[in-house]
């Protein structure tokens, strides 16, 4: 059994400390205009499941509770891509009907595709992955192997990609061996843990804020965005004041995020979250 990668870790727990949801289901739609080879899609899309070993790995647990990653072989995977009829204005809340049903780790694989007619040469391919096995950036490798794959099936061919220098679990491997043991005093985890515990003590959690909408007892998970523009005479002055103290722009801004959290009341030590890729 191959262990599981940290990010992998992290996502396991909280399935495991919260129950199966669709917090982490991150959905990806592909729409087709004209005639499309049903046939040819669904071969294409079991195509990529087969050449990515992320997306048909399942969470196995040993008898004492420790986690790790077995992929499905290619010769017992069981894919299907059902194709369900819509009106093209109830699609939306058909996908979201899909897209909220949780995939369970031990059991299903992290895709499940859904393919959405809604007219005779209008398709919606829902293709629903766990975050376990993909995140924003899988979106382009994702979607170019897809369309490769389908134009050579549709021309009754066989798709001919080239071999992947790597899979996930070779990336799993490399990163516990370069990180080691947190255990061992000596590893770089443990000496990148230390750093983090040292930077971390004390922070206030949550933030000392006074908001009109206080968090609830249960996170409902229910995001919600703000969009705002900056002027370009701003921007081009924030600009110059990153030039002039060497830093990049969004570090500019984060300066004066921290800066108005502290005039807000949150105090001296703040901890603001940023999303990652890698």
């Amino acid at each position: 059994m191959i262990p599981l990668s940290y990010a992998q870790r992290r996502l396991w727990f909280i399935d495991r400390f919260e129950g199966p949801s669709a917090t982490y289901n991150v959905p990806f739609m592909v729409r087709f205009t004209g005639a499309l080879d049903t046939d040819a899609l669904t071969a294409a899309v079991h195509d990529v499941v087969v050449r990515h070993e992320s997306l048909r790995t399942l969470i196995v647990e040993t008898p004492d509770g420790v986690p790790g990653q077995e992929a499905v072989a290619p010769e017992g995977l069981r894919l299907d891509v059902p194709l369900v009829e819509v009106a093209a204005e109830d699609l939306r809340a058909a996908a979201e009907q899909v897209a909220h049903r949780p995939l369970i780790l031990t059991e299903d694989l992290p895709l499940r595709a859904t393919l959405f007619r809604t007219g005779a040469q209008e398709h919606h391919l829902l293709l629903l992955i766990h975050h376990i096995a993909a995140d924003g950036e899988s979106v382009g490798p994702l979607a170019r192997d897809l369309l490769a794959c389908y134009t050579a099936r549709s021309e009754g061919a066989e798709p001919e990609l080239p071999e992947l220098p790597v899979q996930y679990a070779d990336y799993t491997l490399w990163q516990r061996e370069m990180l080691g043991d947190e255990n061992d005093p000596e590893s770089l985890l443990s000496e990148q843990l230390g750093y983090w515990h040292d930077e971390l003590a004390g922070v206030p959690q949550p933030l000392r804020l006074s908001t009109d909408r206080p968090r609830p007892p249960v996170a409902s998970h229910r995001g919600g965005g703000l969009r705002f523009a900056v002027e370009p005479g701003l921007l081009s002055r924030v600009e110059e004041v990153a030039r002039a103290a060497d830093v990049t722009l969004p570090m500019a801004f984060q300066a004066a995020l921290v800066v108005t959290l502290q005039h807000l009341g949150a105090g001296e030590d703040i901890a603001i979250g940023s999303t990652i890729a890698g």
